[in-house]
């Protein structure tokens, strides 16, 4: 199982990880196991090549698994799971069949029913560290740090170099809380890997994480040089520039995680916040509204926009954006304030915030002349 085929997993699995530590956003929307740049047409012209051994025999369930495992290479995941369903349904023996099965399920980001057909692997008697490579990744997904752990200590017995279990544990490791072993054994597997963009990025990502960038800089440059398209490398370069105050340089690296990924919404989060201190509303309105379609509780990010259209005088865009921090915040005064008041501008109805005076108390006069004064 080659290592760049977890290149979408290990975004997923390290943006929850390091939400506490890193980003004030919550876990990143799942992605493809296959980064299908990176796929020739080789495992597509595989498959089709059997084609015709499958219409000469019908009833040969390892042909179908055969191209069930090309398909599944090729990202053809619907058409994986249908092969490899029929090889199980004409022979339910092998357990190759059954670890092809789990590695379909999970693309298509079933974790539960992979685990199950992972379990009736193991039960026919299927053993390789790439079995438990994928079961320890699926518990990673899922944030049961110890359990990933050990299948992956068990994927590491088998095979000692590992670089993708390797790499795995050290995303386990930042689940625990234990930077140490974490950067322990990232650096581990890009020594192993030293060419693959992913483990620089996390690398950089975590340096980043933990106020260290000039090592994330150091990182983030490898990672650049081996793909200069690759936009979570860019970020991560952008934000080491952030973290020791070149904020210039920062946002034009963020820029370029925009033009090559527009579903980066970090990069857009970024842009979006400098852009509303620097009161350029108009910039910051894109950049936040699409960093809020892919991440809608971004700490700030609602109220940056519900103010930056009201500095535009846009008020029913505006009005509609402090709704949502309202359903988002109940009993917020000051949500509930803003909805108030720019709904009525909404509206037309302008509101006088011009502060009354407070209202003057009566005195009562002095009695001189009470009894035994």
């Amino acid at each position: 199982m080659r290592f760049f085929q977890f290149r979408g997993i290990a975004g997923l699995a390290v943006a929850a990880l390091l939400t506490s530590c890193a980003e004030p956003t919550p876990a990143a929307r799942p992605d493809t196991m296959i980064d299908l740049r990176t796929v020739a047409s080789g495992p597509r012209v595989q498959a089709e090549e059997l084609d015709g051994a499958i219409v000469r025999q019908p009833r040969n369930a390892s042909l179908y698994a055969r191209r069930a495992a090309f398909r599944l290479d090729a990202g053809q995941t619907d058409a994986a799971l249908s092969d490899i369903n029929q090889a199980l349904a004409l022979d339910d023996a092998p357990g190759q069949f059954y670890f092809t099965k789990a590695r379909a399920l999970r693309a298509q980001g079933f974790i539960k029913a992979a685990l199950d057909a992972t379990d009736q692997a193991a039960r026919r008697g299927f053993a390789s560290p790439e079995l438990n490579l994928l079961v320890g990744e699926m518990h990673l997904a899922s944030r049961r740090y110890q359990d990933a752990l050990d299948q992956l200590d068990r994927a590491l017995q088998q095979e000692p170099d590992l670089a993708a279990a390797l790499f795995y544990k050290g995303l386990a490791f930042v689940g625990v809380n234990d930077t140490a072993q974490a950067l322990d054994y990232l650096r581990a597997s890009v020594a192993r890997a030293p060419r693959e963009p992913e483990i620089l990025h996390q690398l950089a990502f975590l340096s980043n994480a933990y106020r260290q960038p000039d090592q994330a800089a150091i990182y983030a440059a490898r990672g650049l040089k081996l793909d200069s398209t690759y936009a979570p490398l860019w970020y991560d370069y952008g934000r080491q520039f952030e973290l020791q105050n070149q904020p210039e340089q920062a946002l034009r690296s963020y820029a370029r995680v925009a033009q090559l990924d527009s579903t980066f919404y970090r990069a857009d989060y970024r842009l979006g916040l400098a852009a509303y201190k620097a009161r350029r509303y108009a910039q910051a309105v894109p950049h936040l509204q699409r960093a809020l379609r892919r991440a809608p509780r971004l700490p700030d990010a609602r109220s940056m926009l519900a103010e930056s259209f009201e500095s535009q005088g846009l008020w029913a865009e505006a009005a509609d954006q402090y709704r949502l921090l309202v359903a988002e915040n109940p009993g917020n005064r000051r949500w509930t304030y803003k909805v108030w008041k720019v709904g009525n501008r909404a509206r037309g109805v302008i509101v006088d915030e011009t502060p009354r005076p407070a209202p003057v108390e009566a005195i009562e006069p002095l009695d001189f002349y009470k009894p035994g004064l």
